[in-house]
């Protein structure tokens, strides 16, 4: 399945950001400044962060629709800033605005036509792709860190396509970066296989969403059988 295949992630997203405010609102107020699963960050952080994050991408609609330029961020500092700033505000806030900038994305990604999702917008790391993408984007978003708010949620918890798209996008990125190990991962729960930095590796085995759980970063691997490597950090 293609990224940009706005017909399929553009759903994905929809479903993953109904399941992600389910989750919030199950949270009791004094929850959000428990940690999550991210080093160095609480549940506020996250949902901070993912408030932030909907607005960096309507900009990238934006920018597909009218053609002005509105980055998604003018620098990593910017990002961070506003995440810690954002992380500190009454937790009414955060969820206040966890949904209204999801709200104000669907509607900016609603405005695309046919020929505006294939404007060209650049990512927070500086790649050149088509507004189609973003929709991706925002499922890799809601999804994972729904599971990084560590509130009982788990890789296991996605849709299989979402699973199956995320391994085939992890594994592309991770190829490419320096010292990745070579490996064919091989889940016990698919008829395929992906293969991770090149040909020739030792197989992997174990379900798919443990297998993506262990390739993202958010677990050790230790459900997998095989020679188990440590991959490169993702994202």
């Amino acid at each position: 399945m293609s990224v940009r295949d706005v017909a399929v992630t553009v759903p994905w997203m929809g479903a993953g950001t109904v399941f992600l405010l389910r989750e919030v609102d199950a949270l009791p107020d004094d929850a959000f400044a428990a940690p999550s699963s991210l080093p160095g960050w609480t549940r506020a952080h996250v949902v901070a962060h993912l408030a932030r994050n909907a607005e960096a991408l309507t900009r990238l609609a934006t920018w597909a629709r009218t053609g002005v330029e509105t980055p998604m961020y003018a620098d990593a500092e910017q990002r961070a800033n506003e995440i810690e700033s954002s992380s500190r505000a009454p937790v009414a806030t955060l969820r206040r605005e966890l949904e209204s900038t999801a709200a104000e994305l669907d509607a900016a990604l609603a405005a695309l036509d046919d020929r505006t999702w294939q404007s060209e917008v650049r990512s927070a790391l500086g790649r050149t792709i088509p507004a189609a993408e973003v929709p991706w984007m925002r499922v890799r978003e809601v999804w994972l860190h729904a599971v990084d708010i560590d509130a009982g949620v788990s890789v296991a918890d996605l849709p299989d396509g979402v699973v199956d798209t995320l391994l085939g996008d992890v594994t592309a990125v991770l190829s490419g970066k320096e010292g990745c190990p070579s490996v064919l991962l091989a889940p016990t729960d698919r008829d395929r296989t992906w293969t991770l930095g090149g040909d020739g590796g030792a197989e992997v085995r174990g379900v798919a969403a443990d297998v993506l759980a262990w390739l993202t970063g958010r677990a050790s691997g230790e459900t997998l059988t095989g020679e188990v490597p440590t991959p490169p950090r993702w994202l």
